[in-house]
C-alpha cells in the first residue's frame, strides 16, 4: 500500500489532438476521456484553456506565452537600468566629494 502514484505529463500535441476529437467527433467530453484514459475533468479543464486561446494553449514547462515572456524582458531590463543608475550615483559620489 506504500505506492507512490505518479503524476502522469501529456505533451502539447496529445491534448490538442484530445481536445479536437472532442470538438470534431460529437462525442461527449466524459466519453472520449474513458477512452483516453484520462480524468473528464482534466480533458473539460484542457478544452477550455483551448476554446480561450488555442494558439497559446498549453504552453508546457519553460514555455512561455509571448506577453509573459515580452514581461519577464522588461522586468530584466529595469533591473540593469537599476543597476547601472546605482553605479553612477556612487561614481558621481565619488569624484564631487573632492570638488567640496
Amino acid at each position: 500500500m506504500n505506492e507512490k502514484l505518479t503524476r502522469r505529463s501529456f505533451d502539447r500535441e496529445f491534448k490538442v489532438s484530445a481536445v479536437k476529437l472532442v470538438l470534431e467527433s460529437g462525442k461527449s467530453v466524459k466519453t472520449i476521456a474513458a477512452e483516453l484514459g484520462i480524468s473528464d475533468n482534466t480533458l473539460f479543464n484542457w478544452k477550455k484553456k483551448y476554446l480561450e486561446d488555442a494558439k497559446d494553449a498549453f504552453p508546457g514547462k519553460g514555455h512561455l506565452k509571448a506577453e509573459e515572456e515580452e514581461l519577464r524582458k522588461k522586468d530584466r531590463e529595469i533591473a540593469r537600468l537599476k543597476m547601472e543608475r546605482d553605479i553612477l550615483k556612487k561614481a558621481i559620489a565619488y569624484f564631487t566629494k573632492d570638488q567640496l
